[in-house]
């Protein structure tokens, strides 16, 4: 398994327009598993709402879990995606 963190910049935190474009990206890779988790709840990264639903605002660390096939390389890919859009 590979795991970051990472503190949101962006004013509005997650929010569904770069959210939604996380979660149709991870759809392309195939045979991994992302979660997303803030605190003590941790959502599917591909459940838009269950994303969004994180409540994850400006200033809040939250950690990404990548585990199963090319997981260094789609960790590194969500890890750039998150320094562009949040």
């Amino acid at each position: 398994m590979k795991s970051f963190t990472y503190k949101i910049a962006d004013p509005v935190g997650i929010h569904a327009r770069p959210a939604g474009i996380l979660v149709k990206e991870l759809k392309s890779c195939e045979g991994v598993s992302v979660t997303i988790s803030k605190d003590d709840r941790s959502v599917d990264a591909l459940k838009l709402m269950s994303l969004i639903d994180l409540g994850v605002k400006q200033g809040d660390t939250v950690t990404v879990n990548v585990e199963g096939r090319n997981e260094d390389e789609v960790a590194a890919k969500i890890e750039e995606f998150f320094k562009t859009y949040f």
